[in-house]
């Protein structure tokens, strides 16, 4: 099974090579928006919209952690917020967020304590496809639950840590390198367990899996072999929290 699943992501995992976030991130930005047919980023598109759609996001302030190139914010921009932050490890992605938003409010990440930024600031916080890239993940929780509002909301989604955990990665190719972006195994439970603990609840959640819907992004690609391998395997996953006891 374990290496079924490896093969479902790379074939040659020998010829990876593998850079931390920041690095990898800053090279993938040039060419990250343009990834038809990425099933990752469609299943995420997926569960992101769901729970989004559960928010009221109207006149609230909003961080988005690990923003990337913006890739949901016109669906956030649509909903009206008062305010839309943006913060990333990579200057590479940011740069190709404000290509897009030029007006856009962001920050580089330098630490997971978010010291410059002020207790209680943002109403929502999102973050999308980045769980899995942060080390130590309580520390980093403990800190958004820091700037986030007594009453605010939380969304996230990022690779289901069962593939993680057989062997999938994220990768692109640049130039004649196949990059492989350094992750970390969180289970649910333990996000679960480090959110409970900073007063929130969950309201929604959500997954996605190999299935009869995605069939056809593997009959394009002649693998039906790994299709019929790995039906059912959870991909990604999604939770929608909201603080309910006030600061921690």
């Amino acid at each position: 099974m374990i290496k079924a699943v490896q093969k479902l992501f790379h074939k040659k995992p020998q010829a990876l090579l593998q850079k931390e976030p920041e690095e990898g991130y800053n090279l993938w930005a040039k060419n990250y928006d343009n990834q038809p047919g990425n099933l990752m980023l469609d299943f995420d598109e997926q569960v992101f919209t769901v729970l989004l759609d559960k928010v009221d996001v109207k006149d609230k302030t909003v961080a988005d952690i690990g923003c990337g190139t913006g890739r949901h914010w016109s669906k956030i921009f649509n909903r009206n917020p008062a305010s839309l932050h943006g913060f990333d490890v990579s200057a590479g992605m940011l740069l190709k967020l404000k290509e897009k938003f030029p007006k856009a409010e962001t920050s580089l990440i330098k630490d997971d304590r978010f010291q410059n930024v002020e207790d209680a600031s943002f109403d929502v916080i999102i973050s999308t496809l980045t769980i899995a890239h942060i080390k130590n993940i309580e520390r980093a929780i403990q800190a958004w639950a820091r700037i986030l509002k007594p009453a605010g909301e939380l969304i996230i989604t990022d690779f289901h840590p069962v593939a993680l955990a057989s062997g999938g990665k994220r990768t692109f190719k640049n130039k004649d390198e196949v990059i492989s972006i350094t992750n970390y195994i969180h289970s649910i439970g333990r996000i679960k367990e480090i959110c409970f603990s900073c007063g929130m609840t969950i309201v929604a959640e959500e997954e996605r899996v190999i299935d009869e819907a995605v069939k056809h992004y593997y009959q394009r690609q002649g693998a039906m072999h790994i299709y019929n391998q790995f039906k059912g395997v959870p991909m990604l996953y999604g939770i929608y929290l909201k603080r309910i006891n006030g600061l921690k």
